[in-house]
């Protein structure tokens, strides 16, 4: 029995065959997120060793458009690349879909999607563009059977699947604070799909922001599902998952209190464990660039002049600067005068708490 929250589809008795005429198109962008409590580890079918508290941004997003039909369409672009190391990816979770969802399969998809920051660079690409990717395939899916789902039903759906394209993906289908993985400190938590949490947090959070240094815009040398797996042989795996679930409940704490101070430490210590599993892990490397180090020293230094700025990093070398909006105009004058000149190019993406996906055309003619 197919007890799969997608068998919906399945149940489905109505069912149209587009073809090059009638095609099927859907159309949403979606965000990425920091992780303050990272997902690192897992167990089969997607499940994560610990849970995970991430924010959720608004600037930084991929922006995906997918057509289907029953004739040849072309295939995928990705930011106009037709040879995209991301390709692989997208079509082994398209595969995972058709079996899911009967009305996709024997159709031909094309794929045009992309990003407002660096891909494969540890922010988070992969999350925006798996939750974007699936927005867009349940969409077409509603549009060829009698599924009719409303905005939080569809939410729901994709939070469920996006977790088995890229498990953080899940995340980014809610604004703001977000959490995935079982925990009674959370109630509806799950590990299989993740749940906003804003009515959890305290006003002094609501308008954190985000300035991501962009310290190298090259691909890292560690993807992320490669390094997942070599947390399986850690010797410290019992540990992480021992100390990502007391930073959780410690930061569900910061959440609730307004405690910046106390979030913020824990993001950077989350960071650092997480560099520290990858570089100690077997086969593992480092990630961080001399750029990386030398802002988390500035910023270190910056601190201890009494302003509020916390930096994290996901599985990459660029760096994310967490701080409240009221601080805003201190902050980012520090950042633009000492952190730039570390940045590729200068590139620096200033983003805030995000409001998730927006879905920017649904259409089947």
């Amino acid at each position: 029995m197919n007890t799969s929250p997608l068998s919906v589809f399945s149940q489905s008795t109505v069912r149209k065959s587009p073809s090059t005429e009638g095609l099927c198109c859907s159309s949403w962008r979606s965000p990425a997120n920091i992780a303050i409590i990272k997902y690192w580890g897992k167990r089969p079918g997607q499940i994560p060793a610990n849970p995970s508290l991430s924010m959720t941004l608004s600037n930084a997003c991929t922006t995906n458009t997918v057509m289907a039909a029953s004739a040849n369409l072309p295939s995928l672009l990705i930011n106009g690349d037709i040879k995209h190391p991301f390709h692989h990816k997208l079509n082994i979770f398209l595969e995972w879909m058709k079996q899911e969802i009967p009305a996709l399969e024997g159709l031909t998809f094309h794929v045009e999607t992309t990003n407002s920051f660096p891909h494969s660079t540890g922010i988070a690409s992969s999350a925006s563009g798996i939750s974007a990717f699936t927005l867009c395939l349940l969409e077409i899916a509603s549009q060829l059977t009698d599924v009719r789902l409303s905005t939080e039903e569809l939410l729901a759906l994709a939070s469920y699947a996006s977790r088995v394209g890229s498990g953080s993906a899940c995340r980014s289908l809610y604004g703001g604070f977000t959490i995935w993985g079982a925990s009674s400190l959370v109630a509806g938590s799950s590990d299989h799909f993740a749940l906003p949490v804003n009515d959890m947090v305290h006003p002094d959070l609501a308008d954190l922001r985000d300035a991501i240094l962009v310290v190298s815009s090259k691909p890292k040398s560690i993807a992320s599902s490669y390094g997942h797996q070599l947390m399986k042989e850690h010797p410290y795996e019992r540990c992480r998952i021992t100390q990502a679930g007391n930073n959780f409940s410690q930061a569900m704490l910061a959440l609730q209190s307004g405690d910046l101070d106390l979030l913020g430490k824990i993001s950077e210590n989350e960071a650092l464990s997480l560099h520290s599993l990858i570089m100690t892990s077997p086969g593992g490397d480092i990630l961080f660039e001399p750029g990386s180090i030398a802002v988390i020293k500035k910023v270190k230094q910056f601190r201890s002049g009494g302003l509020p700025i916390f930096f994290t990093l996901d599985a990459g070398p660029n760096v994310h600067l967490l701080y409240p909006n009221n601080a805003k105009v201190q902050v980012e004058n520090f950042i633009r005068q000492e952190l730039m000149p570390l940045c590729e190019e200068g590139t620096i993406i200033f983003d805030h708490r995000g409001s998730g996906p927006l879905r920017l055309s649904q259409s089947s003619r």
